[in-house]
């Protein structure tokens, strides 16, 4: 079944978000109508904010629901086009060139070198990278993971290459896609990606989830974990989020937090839990300690009673 047929399932945000939702992704209805519009309109969607809001999540969730292979293009400073195109098997190509040059020796053949070439450069010695496989493999969601990584050169290859899905590859032609993969981009807006790029795709900011949307998301995935436990993991995070941390937690550390303390017996948050398993929620010795201070003022607070 094609892409178009799949996302042609859903009739409305509301089936899609559905559907996100029972593969554990719980999309609000800006999210699911940002995706649904991506699906019926085959535009790239490009999801910027904060990392750990969810941004490489929902296109996992999205290959999930399509019943399609995810194929991800992970950015980072000095990428290029071949890194993300193809490349040539050359150690395999060398034995090809070696069998060939034996057996020409064996046979007393004269060797053609335009058929010896043609050979080499076929695609059988091809290795597709992930846009390439993207455009091979039908139908397909494209992650390309954290574009702010890259540079500008890379950001106008990318946007050749969402205009038509089409590459050329001079020892074989032109390739293009019998029907566009879903393209999910993400950014967590390290720099300012050009509006070139954006005003190919549909956009989407993802935010931080709220204390009650990430109890609902903490319980969706880890319905083991106490309700109390769960409760108060979710307005720790939201708490720690408003403090001046250099990477306050996202939705995996909440995650990664809540089944740590689970893992270690607790069936609800206090200081002496929280430092024993403070290292699944944060990931930078300096903020240890302003996070322990915002936590001690939050459960002496009046805000903790809130969520007994």
């Amino acid at each position: 079944m094609g892409l178009a047929a799949a996302g042609s399932r859903f009739a409305s945000p509301g089936e899609l978000s559905g559907a996100l939702g029972d593969v554990g992704y719980l999309a609000d209805h800006e999210v699911a109508s940002a995706a649904f519009l991506a699906l019926r309109l085959n535009r790239p969607l490009f999801c910027e904010g904060e990392p750990g809001t969810g941004k490489t999540a929902l296109a996992q969730s999205l290959a999930k629901v399509l019943d399609c292979p995810l194929i991800r293009l992970q950015c980072y400073e000095g990428i290029d086009a071949s890194t993300a195109l193809y490349d040539w098997d050359f150690p395999r190509q060398l034995m090809h060139l070696r069998s060939i040059e034996a057996a020409g020796v064996v046979n007393g053949e004269h060797l053609d070198s335009n058929d010896v070439e043609s050979a080499l450069y076929s695609e059988r010695f091809l290795l597709a990278r992930p846009i390439l496989r993207s455009l091979q493999t039908t139908p397909s969601v494209l992650l390309i993971d954290e574009i702010d990584r890259a540079d500008d050169e890379f950001e106008a290859f990318l946007l050749q290459v969402l205009a038509d899905y089409t590459i050329s590859i001079p020892e074989l032609g032109e390739i293009s896609a019998s029907e566009p993969p879903v393209v999910v981009l993400t950014s967590n807006r390290t720099r300012e990606v050009h509006d070139a790029l954006k005003r190919r795709c549909l956009y989407l900011w993802l935010d931080h989830p709220d204390a009650v949307r990430q109890v609902e998301i903490l319980r969706n995935a880890l319905p083991e974990v106490a309700e109390r436990l769960t409760r108060e993991v979710a307005a720790a995070v939201t708490a720690l989020r408003g403090a001046d941390l250099i990477k306050p937690p996202g939705t995996a550390e909440a995650l990664d937090w809540a089944q740590a303390l689970h893992v270690i017996g607790s069936t609800r948050l206090d200081l002496n839990s929280a430092t024993e398993t403070m290292g699944a929620a944060l990931k930078y010795r300096e903020d240890a300690e302003l996070a322990l201070k915002t936590l001690r003022e939050w459960l002496f607070s009046e805000v903790a009673p809130g969520y007994e």
